[in-house]
């Protein structure tokens, strides 16, 4: 089910010295509360035969029923911004961040997510963007191919641009992935940050998604954390029991105390964004609401220090 995510989306060793100078606290935003992504709501709702985005209005309704006071939305383009934007200011929501896809590995196609990319940026700012979360996309969602050494080249350089031009804005690139970046020894997923600045490009750490790329394993799950920790800029927070999605965000495969203690040694404090998505053969007893009231609840607890 997870490649449901990816179809919407496409719609819509220790690091060097040089990174270990650029604190990730430059980028992130202070204070913030907890934030969500949409889609997550929409694994729930499309469970139950509901369309998040049919009436945008009522669904934010739920959203803010759960607690919860700052969003992260997906954008494909401008008028999803401007569509967005009275009904933040309607249901007292921040916005924090934003979730934007891109086909950085052609150049043809680069230039237009790169123009964008920007044009949303812009768009978003005056509503209290400061963080734009982009997953370059694969070659083909879904697909077991992976980019050739050209095309990981091009889309590294049009990272390093998009983030510098977006630096300029006032707003930061956080780099995300799936788990095809961690195949063929996660040559894409390094290549990213082994080849952009990270004063221009900071790191959207999926929790999950790199466990998951990485055959479920913790142990390379900590290993990123130290080669890239510094540059953590936002997390993507969801949990497995069995290495199957929960429905809501507890205990479970990860350990999330563990993470938090990494990040603070770092001097890491990321923008911490929900994300406790469903999967064909998650749990199914509790809805929306309530799934996002207890997530809410237990990463109050989780990530206290951070609050």
């Amino acid at each position: 089910m997870h490649y449901n995510r990816r179809h919407f989306i496409e719609t819509l060793t220790a690091s060097s010295a040089v990174l270990l100078t650029h604190s990730a606290t430059a980028f992130a935003p202070k204070a913030l509360p907890i934030s969500s992504n949409q889609y997550a709501w929409i694994t729930f709702y499309n469970r139950d035969k509901r369309d998040w985005n049919a009436d945008l209005d009522a669904s934010l309704v739920e959203y803010v029923k759960s607690g919860l006071t700052a969003y992260e939305p997906s954008f494909s383009n401008v008028e999803e911004v401007k569509r967005l934007a009275p009904l933040l200011k309607k249901h007292n929501l921040t916005m924090p961040s934003a979730y934007v896809g891109s086909v950085l590995h052609d150049p043809t196609e680069g230039k237009r997510s790169i123009e964008m990319a920007l044009a949303i940026a812009e768009a978003a700012q005056p509503l209290g963007l400061k963080i734009l979360v982009s997953n370059p996309s694969p070659l083909k969602w879904g697909s077991s191919d992976i980019k050739n050494d050209s095309q990981l080249i091009e889309q590294a350089k049009n990272l390093e641009f998009l983030g510098s031009e977006l630096r300029k804005r006032g707003v930061t690139l956080a780099y995300h992935t799936h788990d095809v970046e961690l195949r063929a020894g996660a040559r894409e997923f390094h290549h990213m940050l082994q080849n952009t600045d990270p004063k221009n490009v900071g790191f959207c750490l999926d929790v999950h998604w790199v466990y998951r790329g990485a055959g479920n394993s913790q142990v390379a799950l900590f290993d990123v954390v130290k080669m890239y920790g510094k540059r953590v800029v936002e997390l993507h927070i969801r949990q497995s029991v069995g290495n199957v999605w929960g429905e809501t965000f507890g205990e479970g495969d990860i350990n999330y105390p563990r993470l938090v203690r990494e990040l603070q040694a770092l001097k890491v404090k990321p923008l911490l964004v929900l994300e406790q998505c469903l999967e064909s053969q998650s749990p199914n007893t509790v809805k929306a609401v309530e799934a996002h009231q207890r997530d809410l609840a237990y990463a109050k607890q989780v990530f206290a220090g951070w609050l």
